[in-house]
């Protein structure tokens, strides 16, 4: 992390310094678990918890100050050391701001390149950080966001992390309504933006579809002049987003547009889901790719990666082998087990919406050919008023891809089960669960050896979990990622609603 001082941070913060002015905290963090000697610790009130309860425990983890929104007394009676602003959250922000200003003139004074890199679109985020990590951190110091942190408080801690040997730094930005990828943009000042896609979740919480396209293309109108923005042709509504830039734009496509800067030719899966295609750079060399994620969906974001990463100087050959050499780095994307007993499973139940529903839905018709197949399937939540129609036209889809087997899970997502009935005149190939433990229940009793499961769902329906237990029966469960403290209100890829 970039140094600064005690009173550098109340006047970055604007906040009232009570504490030595010359301490110098050397990380920060928003969860009192996490603090070790010479932190900061960032407390503000959460939906679960109240972050100023926890500063106690903080200090006694080693953190030297905090930035509160309210002093705090220690059991002598005195102030904890502090920066008292209005809101944390914010300050957050402005100190954020700060570091990625510092790191810039510091590694401009001795005539060092540093690039920022924001990453956007309403699925495909976090495989395509994690894709573009991969390739950078082969090229220099990458600093990337743990998992999915890309809101207000994740971007932030990401940015903490670097520091004046960075050469680049991939920001994730997730969105809860219009006007916020402008406000992270505004943090970090992206010189090269990535729009993947506009899609339907959480249309009712941004008042439909076009508000979810006008907040995505705030990433396009953030990129200076001497920058780049990076489009999905494939997708109209980012496509449009090109007359909002003042940078130059690339488009890249999975579908062979041949106005595409990057596109993807000859594109096939093969026998294990993984696509295959020719990379096509816009100096017209072809580079072959064999990925090794799983689905056809990963196209956009192969190319996503593809693309920011050559324009930050990355060179094509070192690209594509990147690219093919590169497994799923976050769990719960299509995330692939092997029992023993012959049961294969997918877990790709990190997050759902409709357009990702469909795309691994037909992922398992294909790699299910000559296999029993089930869809294991809970709710997309927060779609509004649109929920009944999307989960309807999901139970439509389960049949007319002939999978075999259909478990939907919990009531949020009943339309989805009486859909799949109603157009397949189904009997015991679509069954309910009215939760995981009904759920697991069913699938101990019906899976064979053979059959190939998918579990999808969206995040908090908890379906990644039931995925876990029954892909590791017998075995040792894989560590979760990193989940969000109850001290806050939840942050990164945990924050409610982000899109």
């Amino acid at each position: 992390m970039i140094d600064f001082t005690a009173a550098e941070i109340a006047q970055i913060t604007g906040g009232e310094l009570a504490a030595n002015p010359h301490l110098s905290p050397s990380s920060v963090v928003t969860d009192s678990r996490e603090a070790s000697p010479g932190a900061l610790y960032v407390a503000k009130a959460g939906e679960h918890a109240d972050g100023h309860d926890f500063i106690a425990a903080a200090f006694s983890g080693g953190a030297v100050l905090t930035l509160a929104e309210r002093e705090v007394l220690d059991p002598d009676g005195l102030p904890y050391p502090s920066v008292i602003v209005q809101d944390a959250v914010l300050a957050m922000g402005a100190l954020a701001s700060a570091v990625v200003e510092r790191i810039r003139q510091e590694r401009a004074a001795r005539g060092e390149d540093f690039s920022v890199i924001g990453i956007t679109g309403s699925a495909g985020k976090t495989t395509t950080k994690d894709l573009l990590a991969g390739i950078l951190g082969a090229q220099g110091a990458t600093i990337a966001p743990q998992g999915s942190y890309n809101g207000e408080i994740g971007v932030p801690l990401t940015v903490f992390s670097a520091d004046a040997g960075t050469r680049y730094l991939v920001i994730e930005m997730g969105a809860t309504g219009v006007g916020h990828i402008r406000y992270l943009c505004d943090m970090v000042r992206p010189d090269t933006g990535v729009v993947l896609c506009v899609g339907t979740a959480h249309a009712g919480e941004f008042g439909g579809v076009e508000n979810i396209a006008l907040a995505k293309g705030e990433m396009a109108e953030a990129i200076p002049a001497d920058g780049r923005v990076i489009l999905n042709t494939d997708d109209a509504r980012v496509a449009a987003m090109s007359s909002r830039a003042t940078a130059p734009v690339w488009g890249f496509s999975a579908d062979g547009d041949p106005q595409a800067a990057f596109r993807a030719e000859d594109l096939t899966l093969d026998d294990d889901g993984q696509p295959v295609f020719t990379l096509v750079f816009p100096d017209g060399s072809a580079h072959p790719i064999a990925s090794r994620l799983i689905g056809l969906h990963h196209v956009n974001n192969l190319l996503a990666a593809a693309a920011a990463a050559y324009a930050v100087g990355v060179g094509p050959e070192a690209i594509a082998h990147s690219l093919s050499e590169q497994k799923a780095a976050s769990r719960w994307r299509m995330e692939r087990t092997e029992r023993p007993d012959g049961i294969t499973v997918i877990n790709d139940a990190y997050n759902a919406n409709p357009e990702s529903m469909r795309a691994a839905l037909k992922t398992l018709a294909q790699l299910g050919r000559q296999r029993r197949t089930w869809a294991v399937l809970g709710a997309m939540l927060e779609l509004g008023d649109e929920s009944i129609r999307e989960h309807t036209a999901i139970g439509t889809q389960v049949v007319r891809l002939n999978i075999d087997q259909l478990l939907v899970v919990g009531k949020e997502a009943r339309a989805l089960y009486i859909s799949a009935i109603n157009e397949g005149s189904w009997g015991s190939e679509a069954l309910f669960a009215a939760d995981l433990d009904e759920a697991e229940e069913i699938l101990g009793e019906h899976l064979q050896a053979g059959d190939l499961v998918l579990f999808k769902s969206s995040r908090n329906v908890g379906l990644r979990h039931l995925g876990d237990r029954i892909a590791l029966r017998g075995q040792a469960a894989p560590a979760e990622s990193a989940s969000p403290s109850t001290q806050e209100k939840t942050f990164g890829g945990e924050e409610k609603g982000q899109l």
